[in-house]
C-alpha cells in the first residue's frame, strides 16, 4: 500500500480479497497497451493487483512495490518468483522507464497529487500508460460516519492528522494535471455496490484500511475497542438489511488511465 501509519495486516486485508481486487481487473482489462515489456504495481499490497498485472500481461516483467513489510513479505512468500520492492511510492523514482505503471487503491495514502501523478507520468515509457485507480472524492457513508466518531469522543484533539490521511481529488483535478503531456487520457468513475454479511461487515471492511490512522493515534486498547464499537452502532443505524440479511455496500472508485 502507500504511506499507512502502523504495519499492515495482510490477514485482515485479504478478507475481501476479491472485492479489493475486482477494481484492478477492471483498470487492467482497460488499458490499451498490447505487449508491454516492463510493468510495476505501486502499492502492490499482499500481491493480489500484481497478479492481475501477470495474467493480463504473461511476457512482462511485472514488478510489485509497497512500502509495508508485512505486505511485501506476503507477497514474497506466496509468489517467490517475481519481483517485489520495499518501497515508499512518495520517495520512488527508476533508472529505466516502465512500460505500464500501475496503482491499485495505493495512491490515496500519499499526498499532494498534483506533482505525484505528473511524477509517475514521467517514468512511462513512450507509448505507455499510466493507469491508478482510488476511493473518489466522494467517499461512502461509513467514512463521514469515522469522521463523526473522531470529531464527538475525548479523542478528537488526536485527530487532525487521521482526518487529512487519505488524498482524493476529483476526476476533472487528474485530467487538468496529465492531460497536457499524455496523447490521451481515459477516466471514468465506477461505484461498486459490494453485498457484505452484515453492517458489522462493513467496518471489518475499512478497519484494514480507512480506519487504521484514526486508531493509530489512540494508545490505549480500551479507547480503540470504543472508538470502534461507536462506529459499529452507527453504521448498523446507517446501513439498512437487505431482504436476504446482508448489506448493500456502495464504493465509489476513480479510474484513470494516461498515454505517454
Amino acid at each position: 500500500m502507500g504511506e499507512p501509519v502502523s504495519e499492515w495486516d495482510p490477514g485482515q486485508y485479504l478478507r475481501f480479497g476479491d472485492e479489493r481486487t475486482r477494481p484492478s481487473l477492471d483498470l487492467a482489462s482497460r488499458i490499451d497497451i498490447g505487449t508491454p515489456r516492463r510493468v510495476i504495481d505501486l502499492g502492490c499490497g499482499p500481491g493480489s493487483s500484481t497478479q492481475v498485472l501477470v495474467a493480463r500481461w504473461p511476457g512482462a516483467h511485472v514488478v510489485g512495490l509497497d512500502s509495508s513489510a508485512s505486505m511485501i513479505d506476503s507477497a514474497r512468500a506466496n509468489h517467490p518468483l517475481q519481483e517485489w520492492l520495499l518501497h515508499s511510492i512518495e520517495t520512488w523514482t527508476c533508472t529505466a522507464a516502465f512500460d505500464v505503471v500501475f496503482s491499485n487503491a495505493a495512491l490515496q495514502w500519499v499526498p499532494d497529487h498534483g506533482p505525484l501523478v505528473q511524477r509517475l507520468f514521467g517514468a512511462v515509457a513512450p507509448g505507455g500508460a499510466l493507469a491508478f485507480q482510488i476511493p473518489s472524492a466522494d467517499y461512502p457513508l461509513v467514512r463521514s460516519l469515522i469522521h463523526e466518531v473522531a470529531r464527538s469522543g475525548q479523542w478528537a484533539h488526536l485527530m487532525s492528522d487521521p482526518l487529512r490521511a487519505l488524498t482524493m481529488e476529483p476526476p476533472a483535478f487528474y485530467y487538468n494535471h496529465l492531460a497536457g503531456g499524455s496523447t490521451r487520457v481515459d477516466i471514468w468513475e465506477t461505484e461498486y455496490l459490494h453485498v457484505l454479511e452484515s453492517p458489522d461487515a462493513v467496518v471489518d471492511w475499512i478497519a484494514s484500511t480507512g480506519l487504521r490512522p484514526f486508531l493509530d493515534v489512540l494508545s490505549d486498547d480500551a479507547d480503540k475497542r470504543h472508538f470502534v464499537e461507536l462506529l459499529r452502532k452507527r453504521v448498523r443505524d446507517s446501513y439498512a438489511l437487505r431482504a436476504d440479511g446482508k448489506v448493500l455496500f456502495p464504493f465509489k472508485r476513480t479510474f484513470v488511465i494516461a498515454y505517454a
